[in-house]
């Protein structure tokens, strides 16, 4: 049984954040280094999140009006900072599985210097970027309230997850 946490964040101004909690799936797979990203990427575009890369998360506050995101790390930890400054401080490491809202803040503050994800997006949709400047919103408001529930959850597929946390 895979544990799955919640977190909600309040809009704080400047990062909006969403009603939808993020979703973090601990310790749900067991690949790691080429094979862990391989792994994810095509559980991923199986469960049909697609549009992948492989990198470390940025190491400033940003969001995405425009789609909700999947980080799937295979390798290494990080400390993360999630929905901006007034958020919460949380650790990752290979194996976790983390959901993440359309405009829910999210920044590394420090990682093992081999942490790296795999992220991806539903339906492979396209993602922007925005840091929570002046003149960011309504439009990132506007953008968000357009932004569709996935149809299926990037682990579980077509059950659990965020299929029963977002509705």
């Amino acid at each position: 049984m895979i544990g799955i946490e919640k977190y909600l964040f309040n809009d704080d101004g400047l990062i909006p954040n969403s009603h939808y909690p993020l979703l973090l799936y601990r310790a749900c797979f067991k690949a790691r280094g080429s094979e862990g990203a391989v792994w994810l990427e095509k559980h991923f575009r199986q469960n049909d999140w697609y549009n992948s890369w492989q990198a470390g998360i940025y190491p400033f506050h940003h969001y995405h009006s425009t789609s909700h995101e999947v980080l799937g790390c295979f390798s290494g930890n990080a400390l993360l900072q999630l929905g901006g400054e007034k958020g919460r401080q949380m650790n990752v490491q290979a194996g976790d599985i983390m959901i993440i809202p359309a405009g829910v803040g999210h920044k590394c503050i420090r990682h093992s210097p081999d942490f790296i994800v795999v992220g991806a997006y539903p339906d492979g949709k396209d993602w922007d970027l925005l840091r929570g400047e002046d003149g960011e919103r309504p439009q990132a408001d506007q953008n968000m309230a357009q932004v569709p529930l996935p149809k299926t959850d990037p682990y579980f597929g077509m059950e659990n997850g965020l299929l029963t946390y977002w509705k």
